[in-house]
């Protein structure tokens, strides 16, 4: 696991934080992830309930540096590498995975705050650079060109770990000047003070995520705060001058896809934990046979095995891929609609397996705190989210070998 992705600082030029800065290595911060899993496993009933994640566990990922992994070293971040990011993510989701979902939406706007004009990491960090950042990039927003910027007003669903965080970046569909006069998406970075929090999430799984609906008023957001996602797909952001490492030319739905996907891999890793441990020994009612003699469900564990083992060397194995490309600059089209693919179905089949173990856990795992049960909501949630649905990536995967021209963006 590297270190970091070539973080660089410009002494010239003066910022809240310092590339030089003794930092925790890999290897610590997974550590101090799983040191933490105790900790949200007791939390979790209360964070359900609560329907966010509380403070308290914020506050306890802020002082770990997590949220610091991908966040440019010239605002005190650490610039290492999306496998640390995604190792933590892992980690944490096997406590509680709504918590590791909130952890990993809201870290990786610290990296892709770095692909904004320099201008809005500094309205952002100036003056603290813990400040965090929520998201819902669904394009329902509506933006008037106006001078200096726009106005802006919408509202927007899926806000995860909004109530922890100070700004927000959301998404309306714009047609650009040098465009095809087709509307095209946008994201657009907002403080605070420019919208509301409404408390909608009423969900059957990643209860603690918190993620409300976000309202916006008619606010003014200035020019350096809009980035098109279309220079994000190129990698061609006002900000990679001010932040020239590789990790910041990665493409932007390569690292965000895999947000939502990983941390299925750490909620699935506890159930099957516990399923093993809690069918050790479990006999049936009526012959008193051990349920662990069943050889369906012998397979059935050994098939959820295998997709573990399969999906995270896969999740390797393309980190490990996008950071050689980070480095040089190869990315072919064909290859990234292969890298997208593997992570949009990686839920799927986090689906399947979960599947097979509720299926076999009987009775008791219908009643509420089961863990079994509470994975099976989560990861089903996760499918729920639009870069996990595999289809249409795999139908531009299929058209691509087909001769057809490319036509996802998100990739």
């Amino acid at each position: 696991m590297s270190r970091t992705m070539s973080a660089h600082h410009d002494p010239s030029n003066p910022t809240p934080g310092d590339a030089s800065a003794t930092h925790p290595d890999p290897d610590e911060l997974v550590a101090r992830a799983r040191a933490m899993v105790p900790i949200l496993r007791a939390r979790e009933e209360e964070a359900i309930g609560n329907r966010q994640v509380s403070p308290d566990t914020i506050a306890a990922f802020q002082e770990a540096g997590f949220f610091r992994i991908l966040q440019p070293a010239r605002y005190g971040g650490y610039e290492m590498s999306p496998a640390t990011y995604c190792e933590v993510a892992k980690a944490l989701a096997e406590g509680c995975m709504g918590s590791a979902w909130v952890y990993g939406v809201v870290a990786v706007h610290n990296w892709q705050l770095a692909l904004f004009d320099p201008q809005a990491a500094q309205d952002v960090w100036g003056a603290d650079t813990s400040v965090l950042i929520s998201s819902s990039y669904m394009p329902t927003g509506k933006a008037t060109k106006v001078e200096g910027g726009y106005r802006f007003s919408g509202r927007w669903a899926f806000s995860s770990g909004s109530e922890h965080c100070q700004w927000v970046i959301l998404g309306a569909n714009m047609v650009a000047d040098d465009g095809d006069g087709q509307p095209e998406p946008y994201n657009f970075l907002v403080p605070r003070s420019d919208y509301a929090i409404i408390d909608t999430w009423r969900t059957m799984g990643l209860c603690p995520t918190g993620s409300n609906d976000i309202v916006v008023d008619d606010v003014f957001v200035p020019q350096h705060r809009v980035i098109r996602e279309r220079d994000m797909f190129n990698l061609d952001c006002p900000g990679h001058a001010a932040n020239p490492g590789a990790l910041y030319r990665i493409p932007f739905a390569q690292l965000f896809n895999r947000t939502v996907s990983t941390t299925s891999l750490g909620s699935l890793r506890r159930a099957l934990e516990v399923f093993v441990d809690a069918t050790r020994q479990k006999r049936t009612t009526y012959t008193g046979v051990r349920v662990a003699s069943d050889t369906m469900i012998q397979e059935a564990v050994a098939e959820v095995m295998l997709t573990l083992s399969d999906l995270e060397a896969r999740l390797a194995n393309d980190l490990a891929e996008l950071e050689a490309r980070a480095r040089t600059g190869d990315w072919p089209i064909e290859r990234r609609a292969q890298l997208g693919h593997h992570t949009t179905a990686m839920v799927s089949r986090c689906v399947e397996a979960i599947d097979k173990l509720m299926l076999f856990s009987g009775g008791k795992a219908i009643y509420s705190g089961n863990v079994v049960q509470r994975a099976f909501l989560d990861i089903h949630c996760a499918r729920a989210h639009v870069a996990n649905n595999p289809f249409p990536y795999a139908r531009n995967l299929g058209a691509l070998a087909f001769g057809f021209e490319n036509d996802c963006y998100d990739l």
